[in-house]
């Protein structure tokens, strides 16, 4: 496949991107916040797919291709089966024109049950779903190529069609496979993708994942992805290794900090992994020990992380720039 050029931009420095949640009542904040987030210097700026609960992901990233310049724009991550592949690359096609390249296509095989049922889409078992994203891969990446595209697979078809225009990044946008999988969506990173997605796992306490040891787990997850890629045959630092943290909540005080830990409780953010895994996965702590929370996570392997922010918390965006991106590294 070769070294993707976003993946070979992140030599020099560790890089970070920020994924908003918005409840309802709040989604004409994202591309406001959007803004703030290009200002303040992170990488990317993401809204995640769960249109059951959230807004879509690509109206508001549409938005927000018009009022940033600078920021890569996408999900942590599609979910593949809520979308035929050939209409999922045609609204990634379009919005890498419309931001002039700077798409980030995250995708994953899902996970929500029920939003699954919501949207009258079989929740199939993950082998049936991994099989599903394989063939995606192929769709889209078909699609966008020179010529009509056919395809017939166990899941999906598509017959005689090309997207154009077709996607500005060259060779393609980068692409991002979420999930820890360590058999089946490891291997399938290691043969299609250009980076994995990693999530870090809740916390064993209440205290969270700074005080809890997800790194055991993380390291056996980036050793068989080590060994999926020497069993291919592909060079292992083409691949990027990007961590998720559920949510991420900072402050200037401590006092400010518990104040927000307890007016947002849980069970009520917009975030549904969150209301699943409650505060033993929300990462907060002092500047400092987030800090050496992340530096632990880059000398394991990591070179990018995802933080999910809540929308309207312009607080924690303001200490993560400051006070804990420059002292990662």
């Amino acid at each position: 496949m070769g070294r993707h050029p976003w993946v070979a931009a992140g030599d020099e420095q560790v890089r970070f991107g920020v994924q908003l949640v918005a409840r309802p009542d709040e989604a004409r904040c994202l591309v406001e916040s959007g803004k703030l987030v290009e200002a303040l210097g992170f990488d990317g700026v993401f809204v995640f797919d769960h249109p059951s609960v959230h807004v879509d992901p690509w109206v508001t990233l549409g938005a927000m291709a018009a009022t940033t310049t600078r920021v890569r724009l996408g999900s942590f991550v599609n979910c593949v089966p809520y979308r035929h592949p050939a209409y999922l690359a045609r609204l990634a096609a379009d919005l890498d024109n419309l931001s002039d390249g700077r798409l980030l296509l995250g995708l994953g095989i899902g996970w929500l049950e029920q939003e699954f049922r919501a949207l009258d889409v079989p929740f199939a078992p993950g082998q049936a779903r991994r099989t599903g994203l394989e063939e995606a891969l192929t769709i889209i990446e078909g699609v966008w190529g020179p010529g009509p595209f056919s395809f017939s697979g166990a899941q999906y078809q598509v017959s005689g069609m090309r997207v154009e225009p077709p996607p500005v990044q060259r060779p393609r946008p980068p692409v991002v496979i979420g999930g820890s999988g360590e058999r089946g969506t490891l291997r399938l990173v290691a043969r299609l993708a250009d980076a994995c997605n990693l999530a870090e796992p809740p916390a064993d306490t209440e205290g969270g994942p700074l005080v809890g040891n997800g790194l055991p787990i993380l390291r056996r997850k980036l050793n068989a992805l080590e060994e999926h890629c020497a069993d291919v045959g592909r060079p292992s630092d083409e691949v990027l290794r990007t961590h998720f943290t559920q949510m991420l909540v900072l402050a200037k005080s401590e006092p400010s900090r518990r104040a927000k830990l307890e007016g947002a409780p849980p069970e009520r953010s917009g975030s549904p992994g969150l209301r699943r895994s409650g505060r033993k996965a929300i990462l907060t702590g002092s500047a400092s020990g987030v800090v050496e929370f992340f530096q632990a996570r880059v000398e394991a392997g990591f070179r990018y992380f995802v933080v999910q922010v809540d929308v309207g918390d312009r607080e924690t965006l303001e200490v993560l720039a400051r006070d804990v991106v420059p002292c990662v590294g």
